[in-house]
């Protein structure tokens, strides 16, 4: 068997690692995109409340209410944060992620350029072989002629 043909299992190896960082990359991509959009959407709702707050504030306004609006942003605010770690925490799985898939690809890569420089060689050696072969059997039939 040759070399070229050896090494294609570790090719397909190889192309099944890449297919599987693939995945997990697009799993954590997924997940990016979950947490940003709750940001957002935190973001969206605390800008709504202001407003709702700016336009209920027209009037008089009890105190406790305002400080009540004032709590409930304070908590806004605080979640919007948390969700803004967990945001940078995806994004910094997504980059291990892809930084993996990276890796897989380019081995994956290098081991076709390996192969395909094993078949040029295999090639070259029975393109080798075949000449010689060609040559010894054109020295055979040319001492035949000369006897």
């Amino acid at each position: 068997m040759l070399r070229s043909q050896r090494l294609a299992v570790v090719l397909s190896l190889e192309a099944r690692k890449e297919q599987e960082a693939l995945e997990r990359m697009g799993e954590a991509r997924k997940l990016v995109d979950q947490q940003r959009e709750r940001v957002e959407n935190l973001n969206r709702y605390q800008q709504e409340y202001r407003q709702q707050i700016r336009n209920s504030q027209q009037g008089v306004v009890q105190v406790a209410r305002l400080q009540a609006w004032q709590a409930f942003i304070a908590q806004l605010d605080q979640v919007i944060r948390q969700q803004q770690v967990q945001l940078d925490q995806a994004e910094k799985v997504f980059e291990v992620r892809r930084q993996e898939w990276r890796q897989a690809w380019e081995r994956r890569r290098g081991m076709e350029k390996y192969i395909d420089t094993c078949r040029q060689q295999e090639r070259a050696e029975q393109d080798l072989r075949d000449q010689k072969l060609s040559d010894e059997a054109a020295g055979r039939a040319f001492s035949r002629r000369q006897r």
